[in-house]
């Protein structure tokens, strides 16, 4: 006999309910003090978080219903847990007071958290923009893609487009676009989720952990999605915003804005306009370049620790973080902006006191920006209010020091700044400094700001004092001096006299028990104080909670106001913190030519110049341009520093483009549009590629698309692949960035090829140079200086010694290099000394590492036919060879 089902009350039913209408999300469904999940959520949850796994009763093992629960006060910590795990999370709460409720309460999920979607400070990265990302897709011809995108930080209110072409067997310029946004969670129409599995595979495996939603078709309609976004900016079209022309874009907007507008339940307010993300203006640095120069994160950890981010961020607010990481994503190629964000460093850089006074006074600001739409959003609490009044409070100041600046960027500034006195004011007037994180526990209100509110408390506060002042009253009022007040459960409060004195009352005394020696009496006014003090707490929490509101709602009125000043603050912080890293790490300011050449003298590495004591660091010089320093083929051992020349000098050049100041002793620094890297020899498994592959991959899109105006860097490029195989690629390579079209390429090539040096006699373009070392007692020395020449020797097995392996594996490579070099091999291409003492007789053959050179008198025996010669042309061909067997003795 089969068990019957388990029993579904009204709770469980009214929780199915609300599942199915989020069935792609873990519902929290609040119940008491706890969220409460059940069935399949159970399971995901309890196991993820770590909690305990119960039970709701049931008559058997096999119908019990999976349950588990965390507290409401620490939902924050538990919800962090679950986005991190890649799940969305629907918080249900009663909606209804409980006292008011017939049968089950009424509950409404009132926000979706997701790891692209939330607002609380505990899951974000405070100097990092959490992106939720929408894509839509339609074909542009038979061999190209149009990928339209929209973004938006809810967090912050940003959102833009951008449209991207790219082939469907070639997805570089898509993925080098989802790569700089690193958005934590992408959207997609339901019906191309499986279509585009490829697609969200690939860019699971660059960005890591990555949550996708499906979304309704009809939501990217392009009627649908120009109407959403019409009506929520308030305007017939999209022309003002400079979006009209992005259609695909659009339609991925419209869709991105119903699945906010769904999952917060608000209006949104403080997302403003709508704007593009337009790609010209900056210098553009593609995927692998940005991982190679490890400009966010490490290319061996993903740490951000160790990158030039790290290096260079000395921001005082999460504003100015963020606003630092978007600056060096998007750098700027107008050289109008560059120079005025210079000439803002050197200013505050002249004026110590100005840029440590302006310092100190952001480092009291909080997040504006993200304070500003938890309001908005409606989940901002009075902690919320306090933090935006601290930093309202530095305005001011902030704004005199401002008005001295005399730079024009500075200046500018200074003219559009809002000191926003007015919210400070209200804040200031109407929030207690120690309201609680609750907003239904009272303590939010000032007194003083609400006469209501201040006669309550008095109430709370003073309440016998008022029945005992009430009860003087009456005594003169009566003239009877023995009227006194006293309070029993059954009648509360009342008036109690003699049974002789009951008869001179007044009238309206209203006589409630007779005693043996008393009568007790009670007044309208007594019942009226009473029945004030009693509901004074209830109503206390209720009239705080509806100020509360009205002030939030008065700030939100005031948001763009708000959300003006935090990115006028971030950009101040910004250029406080270059100037702040100019002084401390002596950097210069950089001049920016129009004439396509490049000099840095004694230029450093800002990361590695740091990692170092003071005065270790080896500074070197660097000249480019595309006349007769083109194409620099720096040569020298491991170690030596070759990798760090190229590197600082990508990294010089874009932190000239920022508009911050170098880590040089003077830089030149012409317009670059573009900066590729092929740096480093690394496997990536996850994307299926071998070192060589991703080697070529590298070079392929370097030689397809740096122009005349971009930097090249080169690390070693064809040691991936055989030795003749990868030194003939390389050859061809620099010839083509010599040559390409006709003017050539400005780029540093490092490497292990000395035949590359070979390069210089026949191309006027290209020069040689490499990193000195000493050589001492049959060891070498790096000097880490980069000097004219080239070099033709790389000291690897010095590098190997210093590095440790065995002296015996030392001297036997001496012995191999003496008899590669000179040419020794024995018939069957293993250098002879291969079979010498340190060989046995049936040992197993030693396959030769490398392919060993033809003998000249066998490649003329080769060439011949002697059936074909004459006795005349045998005799003269075998004094060819003599010559030859002569000029190859050692």
């Amino acid at each position: 006999m089969n068990a019957a089902p388990p029993k579904i009350t009204p709770m469980l039913q009214q929780y199915l309910e609300i599942k199915e209408q989020y069935p792609d999300t873990i519902l929290f469904y609040r119940m008491g003090d706890f969220y409460e999940m059940f069935f399949d959520d159970a399971l995901t949850a309890a196991k993820i978080l770590g909690i305990t796994l119960t039970s709701r009763s049931a008559k058997d093992e096999a119908n019990k219903i999976p349950m588990c629960g965390v507290p409401f006060h620490a939902v924050t910590g538990y919800l962090g847990r679950m986005i991190k795990a890649g799940y969305r999370v629907a918080l249900c709460e009663q909606v209804e007071d409980p006292k008011q409720a017939k049968g089950i309460v009424r509950r409404e999920v009132v926000r979706v958290v997701s790891p692209g979607v939330t607002t609380d400070d505990q899951l974000l990265d405070a100097k990092s923009d959490c992106y939720v990302c929408a894509a839509s897709f339609s074909r542009k011809s038979a061999k190209e893609m149009l990928a339209g995108l929209a973004v938006v930080d809810v967090s912050t209110g940003r959102f833009q487009v951008s449209e991207v072409i790219f082939a469907p067997s070639d997805p570089a310029p898509l993925i080098d676009e989802f790569t700089r946004l690193r958005p934590a969670e992408l959207i997609l129409p339901q019906s191309e989720l499986e279509e585009w599995t490829g697609l969200t595979d690939l860019l699971a495996a660059h960005l890591g952990q990555l949550c996708l939603t499906g979304r309704p078709d009809m939501h990217f309609d392009s009627r649908a999605a120009l109407s959403a976004l019409t009506e929520h900016f308030h305007t017939t079209s999209l022309a003002g915003f400079g979006c009209a022309a992005y259609t695909a874009a659009v339609n991925a907007a419209g869709a991105l804005l119903l699945y906010l507008k769904e999952t917060q339940k608000s209006e949104l307010s403080h997302i403003k306009q709508l704007s593009p993300l337009n790609q010209g203006g900056f210098l553009i640095i593609d995927d692998a370049s940005r991982r190679n120069l490890e400009l966010t994160e490490t290319l061996v950890g993903g740490q951000r620790e160790g990158s030039l981010l790290f290096a260079i961020d000395r921001t005082a607010t999460p504003m100015g973080a963020r606003l630092l990481r978007r600056w060096l994503l998007f750098p700027l190629q107008e050289r109008e902006q560059i120079e005025a964000r210079l000439a803002s460093v050197q200013e505050l850089l002249q004026r110590p006191d100005a840029r440590a006074a302006i310092r100190d006074l952001l480092d009291s600001i909080y997040d504006l920006e993200r304070l500003c739409s938890r309001l908005v959003l409606g989940h901002g609490n009075a902690r919320d209010m306090g933090a935006i009044k601290t930093s309202l409070a530095q305005l001011p100041a902030i704004h005199v020091w401002l008005a001295e600046c005399t730079s024009p960027l500075l200046r500018a500034m200074a003219a559009e700044f809002d000191s926003l006195t007015d919210l400070h004011q209200l804040i200031d007037a109407a929030i207690r400094d120690d309201a609680p994180i609750s907003l239904r526990e009272g303590l939010l209100i000032k007194e003083g700001y609400h006469d209501e509110l201040d006669r309550l408390l008095v109430l709370l506060r003073d309440g016998k004092q008022l029945i005992l002042a009430l009860e003087t009253s009456e005594r003169e009022r009566s003239g009877l001096a023995k009227l006194k007040v006293g309070y029993n459960k059954v009648f509360g409060y009342y008036f109690e006299v003699s049974r002789s004195q009951a008869e001179a009352l007044p009238d309206y005394f209203i006589r409630k028990q007779t005693l043996v020696n008393a009568e007790r009496f009670i007044t309208p006014e007594l019942k009226e104080l009473e029945n004030s003090i009693a509901t004074a707490q209830e109503r206390r929490l209720e009239l705080e909670y509806e100020l509360f509101l009205q002030v939030r709602s008065q700030l939100v009125e005031h948001n763009q106001r708000l959300l003006a000043v935090a990115d006028l603050l971030a950009r101040i912080d910004v250029l406080a913190c270059f100037a702040e890293l100019a002084y401390r790490h002596r950097y210069c300011r950089p001049e920016i030519n129009a004439n396509r050449s490049l000099s840095i003298a004694e230029g450093r590495h800002p990361v590695i110049e740091r990692s170092l004591e003071p005065g270790r660091f080896v500074p070197n010089d660097v000249h480019l341009d595309q006349e007769r320093d083109e194409i620099l083929i720096i040569t020298g051992p491991n170690m030596a520093g070759k990798s760090t020349v190229l590197r600082q000098t990508a990294l010089i050049v874009l932190m000239a483009h920022l508009g911050s100041f170098v880590p040089a002793e003077s830089a030149d620094i012409c317009l670059i549009d573009r900066i590729f890297t092929r740096v480093g020899a690394m496997d990536d498994l996850r994307r299926g590629q071998s070192t060589f592959m991703v080697e070529m991959n590298e070079t392929a899109n370097i030689l397809n698309n740096a122009t005349e105006n971009s930097l090249v860097i080169l690390d070693e490029i064809g040691r991936g692949t055989s030795t003749y195989d990868g030194l003939a690629i390389a050859w061809a390579v620099v010839e083509e960035l010599a040559q390409k079209d006709g003017i050539g390429i400005k780029t540093l090539f490092a490497t292990h090829y000395h035949e590359l040096t070979d390069l210089a006699a026949t191309n006027a373009r290209v020069q040689n140079y490499s990193i000195a070392v000493k050589e001492w007692n049959n060891t070498i020395i790096f000097l880490h200086k980069l000097i004219k020449g080239a070099t033709n020797r790389s000291y690897g097995i010095q590098v190997a010694s210093l590095a440790g392996v065995p002296e015996h594996v030392i001297t036997r490579a001496y012995e191999i290099l003496k008899n590669i070099e000179i040419g020794e091999f024995n018939l069957q291409g293993q250098p002879t000394i291969a079979a010498g003492k340190k060989s046995k007789k049936n040992a197993p053959r030693q396959l030769s590492l490398f392919t060993p050179p033809t003998h000249p008198a066998l490649a003329l025996l080769a060439a011949i036919n002697p059936d074909e010669l004459s006795p005349k042309q045998a005799l003269e061909l075998i004094y060819q060879a003599l010559a030859c067997l002569k000029a190859s003795d050692p």
